[in-house]
């Protein structure tokens, strides 16, 4: 279970990111969603631990992870996956894959890895990380690798982002099969609906402050009616302008 209390987050030592931030979870699949510059990347690169708040603590099953860093959380089985997955030159998928496992990855496991994500293992397992790969195929890899953790919480920034033809649907299914497998809660950061159709929880952030927590068949008609509607159909419409290209 993750715990935030009091969570604030500052820059330049004046102006506040994040304010307040009370929040628990312990659910299946919690959605962080609101207006774009909300504080939402943020609160998850504080969770993750790329970034220290300014104030209060953060929990995970009771233990003060605060002031860990990045590593250390990893340790303790948080995984991050970046909105802009990053290049690592030098490396192959596979070791990537092995890295994220803890141990060196079988060619049948890394295959599963890569099969659940929509990649064709015998073109990918033994390609570099580098500028050959799009940033759809990146943030797949990035995903197999969230898979091949296996970890107590997984925080996806914006997944559907460069996911270019791969359906929603798969990418749901492998949220959903990650949980299967780990038990653990998964925390999505998304303007999607059809993401957001799948939270237990539904978290709307605005202006670095918590502006409505609760399930989704309460938070979601609320979030559909009000502005923050525009940023969905502002991602859905361009899901479909790629999908248009793809058959055209």
């Amino acid at each position: 279970m993750l715990e935030l209390q009091h969570i604030g987050y500052e820059v330049d030592g004046n102006k506040e990111i994040l304010h307040d931030i009370n929040l628990t979870v312990n659910e299946r699949f919690v959605a962080i969603t609101g207006p774009n510059g909300g504080g939402k990347s943020t609160l998850a690169k504080v969770i993750a631990g790329i970034y220290t708040p300014t104030s209060g603590r953060i929990l995970l099953d009771g233990e003060d992870i605060t002031n860990l860093s990045i590593t250390e959380r990893a340790k303790l089985g948080v995984s991050y996956a970046f909105q802009q997955p990053v290049r690592f030159k030098g490396l192959r998928v596979r070791d990537l894959l092995s890295l994220a496992a803890g141990k060196d990855t079988t060619v049948n496991d890394a295959c599963g890895f890569l099969s659940e994500v929509g990649l064709c293992a015998r073109d990918y397992i033994d390609r570099e990380i580098d500028a050959s790969l799009s940033g759809g195929e990146l943030k797949r890899i990035e995903i197999a690798m969230v898979l091949a953790r296996g970890t107590k919480l997984s925080i996806f920034d914006e997944p559907e982002a460069g996911i270019d033809l791969w359906s929603f649907q798969n990418l749901i299914r492998v949220f959903e099969s990650m949980y299967e497998k780990t038990r653990g809660s998964i925390l999505i950061i998304s303007h999607q609906e059809r993401i957001l159709n799948i939270a237990d929880t539904i978290v709307v952030l605005r202006g670095g402050r918590l502006d409505k927590v609760g399930p989704r068949e309460q938070i979601l008609p609320g979030v559909l009616g009000s502005a923050d509607a525009g940023d969905m159909a502002c991602s859905i419409l361009t899901d479909k302008l790629e999908e248009g290209r793809a058959n055209g």
